[in-house]
Parts: structure tokens; sequence; C-alpha cells
């Protein structure tokens, strides 16, 4: 019971709600709706938007370091193919991947999510719609895009690449390519992942689709494959009662 209570005094008021178990089943019925509410904002947000190749990455490189440049580049070359350039909104990678399709002709859209800290939309949106909750956005990220690239990031960018190649594995995504851009940084991520394999907890078929590389050309081409092969997008009517405006 000691013990219970010096925890309690060192999780901040806010954050303990998760882990207070069951509350009156009003609260779960609010907060169930409020989460069909975000699903439909970014749905309605993001319809129209056409196909997207997503960029994932650190919210925390600067302008003038490397891997901010890297994913520029592939904002640009990611417009220059015909596809929407699609990110977290935020600072960092997303903003550099934004950037990069920007200045260079593309589309540009953000998903951000509110956070206390780090988190703002960046200035190289086309579109954007802010998200409450971090497992709607990983989903609204996922659901929009043909190809995913994986720049250098933390516990946030592990996430959704492991997500994602979840979603491959267990065939819900099927022919989706995945680029792990960045070999120094990876090395050692690859490692373990090839430790898995001969352990035997995932399998090779498993990294069909997973790239590792540091070249954009050799990027860009794995994606090219499977978009060739795979792309096809039905054409979609906006309906003037849903107030879908062009």
């Amino acid at each position: 019971m000691e013990n219970s209570t010096k925890l309690q005094r060192l999780i901040p008021a806010k954050e303990h709600i998760y882990l207070d178990g069951p509350k009156p089943r009003v609260n779960e019925f609010l907060f169930a709706w409020n989460v069909f509410r975000q699903f439909i904002k970014g749905f309605r947000a993001l319809h129209f938007v056409g196909p997207c190749i997503t960029v994932f990455g650190s919210a925390r490189f600067k302008p003038n370091q490397s891997y901010y440049k890297m994913a520029e580049e592939f904002g640009k070359r990611i417009a220059q193919i015909g596809f929407v350039t699609l990110t977290g909104g935020g600072p960092g990678i997303m903003e550099a991947a934004n950037k990069g399709a920007f200045e260079n002709s593309g589309t540009s859209v953000g998903i951000n999510i509110k956070l206390p800290f780090e988190q703002h939309e960046n200035p190289y949106l086309h579109k954007s719609v802010t998200i409450d909750y971090f497992f709607v956005r990983k989903t609204l990220l996922i659901k929009y895009s043909y190809a995913f690239i994986i720049m250098p990031g933390g516990w946030g960018t592990m996430d959704e690449l492991f997500e994602t190649l979840t979603l491959i594995q267990t065939k819900i995504m099927n022919d989706f390519p995945v680029v792990l851009f960045g070999k120094t940084y990876h090395q050692s991520l690859m490692a373990y992942i090839e430790l898995m394999t001969n352990e035997g907890t995932i399998t090779k078929e498993d990294l069909k689709y997973l790239l590792l590389t540091d070249d954009y050309d050799e990027a860009m081409l794995h994606i090219a494959t499977y978009i060739n092969q795979n792309f096809k997008v039905k054409p979609r009517k906006r309906i003037w009662w849903l107030f879908e405006k062009r």
C-alpha cells in the first residue's frame, strides 16, 4: 500500500488516467465517441488528397543537419513521380519531406498531433489535420499511402515502422514497399532483425518488402517496382450534401 502511494505521487495527475482501469460507462462511451469523431475528421480531410507516400522520422533534426536534407530530397522525388508527400506534419524530418514536396510543385500533407512539447505544424503543408490520439493518427498515416520511407528517428518512428511491418506480415496490407533509409543509423536495428530471423520469430519472407539503403535511386526504384504492380485508385466523387468542397 505504501509503495502504491509513493508511485501515485511520482505520476503526474493528468497522466495516471491511463492506469485507472475501467471508468464510469458514460466516460467510456464519450471516449469512444470522441475517437469516432477523430477518425471521421481524418477521413474527411484526406479522402481526396490523392495517393500518398508516407515519410516517417524524428521531429528533432534541424535544417542544417544531413538527415533533414535527405528527407527534403525524398519530398522532391515523391513530387516528381506524382504522389502526395504525407507526414506527421511536425518539425524535423516531417518538415523536411513536406518542404521538398512543397517547393517542387508537389502536394504536401500533414497529420499533426496535440502534444505538450515538441510538436507544431510546419509551414510547408497544403493540407493539414490535427488529431488527438496517436493510434488514430498512425492509422491515417498508413491508410492513404502506397509506400513508406523510414528516416532516422526515435520511439515514435520505430513504433510506426514495426506497426507497418506487422500489417504487411499479417497480410492486412499486401505488396507495400518499405524503405529504411540510413545504413549507419539503422545497422544495429537490422542486425537485431537478422537475429529475429535466425531465431525463427520472423521469416525471410517477412522482409521481402523492406529495403535498407543509402541510395535515393535504389529507394525510389524499390518503391516504383511495387507501385507499378499494385497502384489502383478508384475515382472519388464529391457529394454536395456532405459538404465536400473542392
